[in-house]
């Protein structure tokens, strides 16, 4: 017996991992990105110590097998490097932080570097700042499925809150704090935040300009 030329064991294998991924994030595999696939796949090589790479495997195929049945498109899942443990993050000290916000030309590149080494923010979280996150009364920051996906709230500074209510009055974003170009995703809708790759390449043009020679980390 086979399922779209799948055998019926494979076929459950695969929606064991789809049904695990599901639960994980508390959302359906056609809402995920490869970032958050990725973050995932990390996650239970913690875990679990020593994972085989078909457990991995059979993570992303099975996810592709979903997508492809269901009539979405599946390239962009690529099954991501897992074999060696993730680097600890780059620790910058103050002056090298202060360096960068100086540094940065724009304002919206000056609340980036804010968010990511002032809060501690990841760059998916940072992409995903909504302003609707944003509580100035309050002075704290949401950050919405983070690491470990439970909700937490972050301070924010009052020099932070200051270039967060002049950007937001200057480039009006909308929905997201961040937006980019409008990329569409699996089942049709589309992701207006600000890319991965826009990101990082921001971070790192700042770092070179502010003479900081670590590998700064999104």
């Amino acid at each position: 017996m086979s399922v779209l030329g799948r055998s019926q064991s494979t076929f459950n294998n695969y929606s064991r991992h789809v049904a695990a991924i599901s639960l994980y994030f508390g959302k359906i595999p056609t809402e995920l990105d490869p970032e958050q696939v990725q973050d995932y796949l990390f996650y239970q090589q913690k875990k679990s110590k020593t994972p085989s790479q078909t457990y991995f495997k059979h993570c992303v195929y099975g996810l592709r097998f979903l997508l492809k049945s269901e009539g979405f498109p599946y390239q962009f899942l690529r099954l991501p490097s897992i074999k060696h443990e993730k680097k600890l993050p780059v620790v910058l000290s103050k002056e090298e932080v202060w360096a960068m916000l100086q540094s940065a030309k724009l304002l919206k590149h000056k609340i980036l570097i804010g968010l990511l080494y002032g809060c501690g923010l990841r760059c998916m979280e940072a992409r995903s700042v909504r302003l609707q996150d944003l509580d100035f009364d309050r002075k704290q920051l949401k950050v919405v499925q983070g690491k470990g996906k439970k909700d937490r709230y972050v301070p924010l500074s009052e020099h932070l809150i200051r270039g967060l209510k002049k950007y937001i009055t200057a480039e009006k974003p909308q929905d997201y704090l961040f937006n980019g170009q409008p990329i569409e995703r699996a089942g049709g809708d589309f992701d207006s935040r600000y890319s991965q790759r826009g990101v990082q390449w921001a971070v790192r043009q700042v770092a070179k300009a502010a003479g900081v020679k670590k590998e700064v980390h999104t």
